[in-house]
């Protein structure tokens, strides 16, 4: 597909776009700040299915005839065919998807390509084709999330007993267990996916038919349009259903929480793939070495997708700044709506699909990553559990005894399970030899059986209940 300005100054004559009310077309200058097919040629699949639809109803409502309905469908799908063989050439002259459609068919038919836009403008034209590209790229994302949702239950599967720290302020906190931690982003993709079917549902509604912005006074049928083109019903009001891009800033407000959890999960990539943590390993399909130290082996795609986050997030702030001070209905900045919703799309489709191929390919280190957890007294929390439920101290005393017991530990640079009951009990005397059964790490991880909690089994359950609920 090309992009080309036809031979001479479009300043030489009065624009073929908008008709008889210019004496003149515009200079060259303003065509390069009007044009939008550099970017929204993207809409031409959505814009000829609305634009067929259209024509279908305006035939079978007597607006336009049948043989001119015929001829505008047939000539839409012969243009339809040209752009994806690559033999379209669009126009900047034309400005927009629409208008080098629209050019293109009065080439191939003639004069019924004019009765085409009877009923319709290019206001409410663009909105259908905006809310049809971003419900099929949602979907897409949709289809993409719930595939590294299934990764990542098959590791928590694998994985439901590995034991490995748990980290409050990047420090170790408790153990926990591997699978636990992978079905922790399992909630959090299932919740992205929750919003993004929540904006998709407000989204799918017709604008067609509201015309510029008024309505229009020809008998249409806009519910069989909506109904031709997969929407759920029509927009209620005219005046917002021009003007509202909501459902483009929904979908980048999800997307944006979307893109800081991949970046999350992308942080903890770039930790564990450290020497200094050493609990994963990223295949050679997703890394990358050094131009000078030959030992390197980077987690790029891990860091790239921790760096486009921002992209998404420039995104939505850059469509709330242009829609906060536009006043009812259409203003040519919501020309600029579309690049950032193409891109935040695109962006997130690659994010996803590269966080799924990393994951699919990545080695943990079991060993590795159990003997991290017996490092930073994690099973302080389990002995302070036990003075509370064994010797009944209230928990507050457990913890001042607990502390106590982790500054004598420490000072005898040894681990709380390697002090001696005897040491224990000069710090507290009801401690019994019973204490040592709660401070092993696999101990630990099996008794924290509350809903939720990272027992193993537990875990298995959580894993086969997202299976369930998730795939």
């Amino acid at each position: 597909m090309s992009t080309k300005t036809p031979k001479g100054n479009a300043a030489t004559g009065p624009s073929t776009i908008w008709g008889g009310r210019f004496a003149a077309g515009p200079s060259s200058l303003m065509e390069d700040i009007n044009a939008s097919i550099g970017f929204d040629k993207r809409l031409y699949a959505h814009d000829i299915a609305g634009s067929k639809a259209h024509a279908r109803m305006l035939a079978a409502q007597g607006i336009i005839s049948q043989d001119d309905a015929t001829a505008i469908v047939d000539g839409l799908a012969s243009i339809e065919a040209e752009i994806e063989n690559g033999t379209f050439e669009f126009s900047a002259a034309l400005e927009d998807i629409h208008m080098n459609v629209e050019n293109r068919l009065a080439e191939l038919i003639g004069e019924a390509a004019g009765r085409l836009h009877t009923a319709r403008s290019r206001n409410d034209q663009v909105a259908t084709d905006l809310r049809l590209w971003l419900r099929d790229a949602m979907d897409g994302l949709d289809a993409g999330v719930q595939g590294l949702q299934e990764t990542l239950i098959g590791i928590a599967e694998a994985h439901s007993g590995t034991v490995m720290p748990g980290y409050t302020h990047l420090q170790a906190a408790q153990p926990v267990t591997l699978g636990h931690h992978m079905l922790a982003y399992v909630e959090m993709f299932g919740r992205d996916r929750g919003r993004l079917a929540d904006a998709r549902t407000r989204m799918n509604e017709s604008p067609l038919g509201s015309a510029a912005l008024a309505g229009t006074s020809f008998p249409i049928d806009r519910d069989a349009t909506a109904a031709a083109l997969g929407f759920d019903g029509v927009t209620r009001n005219s005046l917002d259903a021009v003007s509202d891009r909501d459902f483009a800033v929904e979908f980048l407000a999800a997307g944006s929480l979307l893109a800081v959890h991949l970046s999350r999960m992308a942080e903890e990539i770039v930790l564990w793939s450290s020497g200094q943590f050493g609990f994963v390993k990223i295949s050679d399909s997703f890394s990358s070495g050094s131009s000078i130290m030959p030992q390197k082996r980077n987690p790029d795609a891990a860091e790239l997708v921790r760096g486009k986050s921002g992209r998404v997030i420039g995104a939505l702030n850059s469509l709330l700044v242009q829609l906060k001070g536009l006043p009812l209905a259409y203003g040519k900045d919501m020309q600029e709506d579309k690049e950032p919703v193409f891109d935040a799309a695109d962006t997130l489709a690659i994010c996803v699909a590269a966080m799924n191929g990393m994951l699919a390919e990545a080695t943990f280190d079991a060993a590795r990553m159990k003997d991290a957890a017996g490092h930073g007294f994690t099973t302080a929390t389990d002995l302070a559990d036990w003075l509370v439920r064994v010797p009944g101290l209230p928990f507050r005393q457990a913890h001042h005894v607990t502390g106590q017991l982790v500054k004598l530990a420490e000072d005898k640079d040894c681990g709380l399970e390697d002090l001696s009951l005897a040491d224990m009990q000069a710090v507290e005397a009801a401690i019994t030899d019973d204490v040592f059964s709660v401070l092993g790490l696999d101990e630990s991880v099996a008794s924290r059986t509350s809903a939720g909690g990272t027992a193993p089994e537990n875990v298995k359950k959580a894993a086969a209940q997202a299976r369930k609920r998730c795939l």
